[in-house]
């Protein structure tokens, strides 16, 4: 009778293996993290669009004007619960980003994941706190609605009050860090922030209400070569 050879695996085979496996398992997570991203960013943009259509037709109503922010409303109004009649049952589900990591706080003190654009909302105030512009939050008095901008996700850094519903956009020309500071231009990614915020992209609505999705890098590009993306062009102030 012969002799039956029995060989196992080697070490060194077996972390092959093992290796191999991990790789795998690695890029089928990726995978699915950025299927879910991708599907986040997706519902977030219909929301947004969805607000969009809340804002016009509460413009409609309204003369023309828009809801006012907490800056110049009642506190802890956000212009956002001005919009509950036109959004009727699906309220608190279109107010709120599906990657928003703080979406839970926002819904239960009233807030919003998304930010108005103070160049419209906000009169630009002077070193002694005097007004030196007028608000243009009229549909009437933005010549261009189709090219500027309406409504961003806001920043982690803000805090999840009601408060927080609109952006300090004046500020932006140059400074990437007060861009961080107002909205997330990162809030849809597959994996953590890396330290500039600059990889992934964010949604952006406009006045005519279409959305846009621009990547971080992009938009990071833009203000460190001195332009300022939120500031409407050609707007008319109205009295």
């Amino acid at each position: 009778m012969g002799n039956m050879n029995k060989q196992g695996f080697t070490m060194v085979e077996v972390l092959v293996v093992i290796t191999i496996i991990a790789v795998l398992s690695a890029l089928g997570m990726g995978a699915v993290r950025s299927g879910m991203a991708r599907a986040k960013q997706v519902h977030c943009a219909s929301n947004m669009r969805q607000i969009g259509v809340a804002l016009t037709a509460y413009a409609g109503n309204n003369n023309g004007f828009f809801p006012e922010t907490t800056h110049t409303a009642a506190l802890n109004k956000a212009w956002i619960a001005a919009l509950e009649e036109e959004m009727g049952s699906a309220y608190d589900n279109l107010r709120l980003c599906p990657a928003d990591p703080h979406m839970e706080e926002r819904r239960e003190r009233g807030g919003t994941s998304y930010v108005l654009n103070s160049y419209i909302f906000v009169p630009e105030i002077g070193p002694f706190g005097e007004e030196l512009s007028e608000r243009c939050n009229n549909i009437n008095c933005i010549p261009e609605p189709e090219r500027t901008l309406m409504a961003f996700i806001v920043s982690e850094a803000q805090t999840v009050e009601a408060t927080s519903d609109h952006t300090h956009s004046r500020a932006w020309t140059g400074s990437w860090e007060n861009v961080l500071r107002d909205i997330q231009p990162d809030r849809h990614r597959a994996g953590r922030a890396n330290s500039d915020h600059s990889k992934g992209s964010s949604n952006y609505l406009f006045v005519d209400g279409h959305v846009e999705t621009w990547r971080s890098s992009e938009v990071k590009r833009r203000i460190d070569s001195g332009e300022n993306f939120a500031e409407p062009p050609n707007l008319r102030e109205e009295g």
